[in-house]
C-alpha cells in the first residue's frame, strides 16, 4: 500500500487525530474518518493554520481558552469553533510526543488491559488508538475539552449597554 504524502493538509470535520511522526519525508500522521495521511508539516503548524482558518490565531484561542476555563496547561483549542472542531493535546504541544485528538470523534475511552500508564481510544468508526497516556490524564482532557465546548458554544447575552 502506497502512503499519500502531503504537503498541506487543512483540519477538517472528519480529523480524528494528528499524530507526531519521525520520518525523513513526512513529520504527522492524520487519520480521518477512512483514510491516513502523511503529511510534510508539524502538527503545530497545522493545528495554527487550523486556527487562522477559523478565524483566529492559535495563542488568541489559547489565552481565550484559559481566559474563560481557567485551563492552564494542555489546554484544549477551539480549533474552528463555528464549525464545532474542538481538538486537545495529549502532552505539552512543545514536546515531540504530542497527538492532538478531535473531541466529537471519540466514541469512548479505556485503560489499556496491560498497563497503567496507556489508555485506548475507540472512534466512531471503531478504529482503536493506544496512547501512552494514563486513563486519568485522558479523561481529565476530555472534561477541560467538553467544558471548553460549553463555554464557545452558547452566545452570550447581550447586556441592555449595546441594546
Amino acid at each position: 500500500m502506497t502512503k499519500t504524502i502531503l504537503t498541506h493538509y487543512e483540519i477538517n470535520r472528519d480529523t480524528f487525530v494528528l499524530l507526531p511522526a519521525s520520518h525523513i519525508d513526512y513529520y504527522t500522521i492524520v487519520w480521518e474518518r477512512d483514510q491516513i495521511y502523511y503529511v510534510k508539516k508539524t502538527l503545530f503548524q497545522i493545528i495554527k493554520e487550523a486556527c487562522l482558518e477559523g478565524g483566529a490565531e492559535y495563542d488568541g484561542r489559547r489565552v481565550a481558552v484559559t481566559h474563560k476555563t481557567g485551563i492552564q496547561s494542555k489546554i484544549p483549542i477551539p480549533v474552528n469553533p463555528l464549525e464545532h472542531i474542538y481538538a486537545f493535546p495529549t502532552h505539552s504541544p512543545k514536546l515531540h510526543d504530542c497527538s492532538w485528538i478531535f473531541y466529537h470523534h471519540i466514541k469512548s475511552i479505556h485503560r489499556h488491559p496491560n498497563s497503567q500508564k496507556k489508555s485506548i481510544i475507540t472512534f466512531k468508526n471503531d478504529k482503536e488508538l493506544p496512547l501512552d497516556l494514563s486513563y486519568h490524564t485522558l479523561e481529565k482532557q476530555l472534561q477541560r475539552t467538553s467544558y471548553c465546548i460549553v463555554r464557545f458554544s452558547h452566545p452570550h447575552t447581550q447586556s441592555s449597554f449595546y441594546m
